[in-house]
């Protein structure tokens, strides 16, 4: 196994994690400014009033982008264990 190998595996490693894990924090983080917004606007300071809907939309996230992250995860695993008797061969 040489060093570029490793390399190329980390490589699809770190973005296949970006791309699983995306979905889930645009999520959170669309949520999170609507309901920032909401407070600023209503001035309502409730630091628990964010958690409900960020949970709920996680929640509907995973539901809708599962079956592709699990797809995409279930892809890479398949891959890096057909490509093993090449890399130690």
């Amino acid at each position: 196994m040489t060093p570029q190998t490793v390399l190329t595996l980390t490589q699809q490693a770190v973005w296949i994690t970006a791309l699983v894990s995306a979905p889930l924090l645009l999520t959170a983080l669309v949520v999170g400014l609507l309901v920032s917004i909401f407070q600023a606007a209503t001035q309502i300071n409730e630091a628990t009033l964010s958690f409900i809907p960020k949970l709920l939309a996680m929640f509907a996230a995973l539901i809708l982008a599962g079956p592709w992250m699990l797809a995409m995860l279930v892809d890479y695993v398949q891959r890096l264990f057909t490509s093993i008797p090449q890399m130690i061969g």
